[in-house]
């Protein structure tokens, strides 16, 4: 079950956040073989073609369990100034080739309006 987050991003600013996954007995979650996507939609019902992804990676050593979660100021520029929704799934493909999908992390997104443009 995924944790819930709410989060500010400022409008116009690279934005970046790390990820400390741990396994139910409150171990480090070993994410060799495992690959992380995110994205951020105005509503649940958003188009894909309007979703702002996350660049998203697994960090090395891939045992310490860690996620980075990245936008860059073009992204965050092009964000209107409200409220959005976003969630973070970690997946891996099993002996059976089936893909396996976790989501991790979800919650609001409340964009800051800028005052300083460049």
């Amino acid at each position: 079950m995924a944790q819930k987050e709410d989060i500010t991003v400022d409008q116009g600013s690279d934005f970046s956040m790390q990820l400390s996954l741990v396994n139910t007995d409150g171990s480090k979650k070993n994410l060799t073989g495992y690959s992380v996507a995110g994205q951020i939609r105005r509503t649940y019902n958003t188009s894909d073609s309007d979703a702002i992804n996350f660049t998203a990676v697994v960090n090395t050593p891939q045992t310490d369990g860690i996620v980075t979660l990245d936008l860059s100021n073009t992204q965050t520029d092009a964000m209107e100034p409200e409220r959005y929704v976003y969630d973070v799934e970690i997946s891996y493909v099993d002996s059976d080739a089936n893909t396996i999908i976790e989501r991790v992390l979800e919650g609001r997104v409340d964009v800051t309006p800028s005052v300083t443009r460049g």
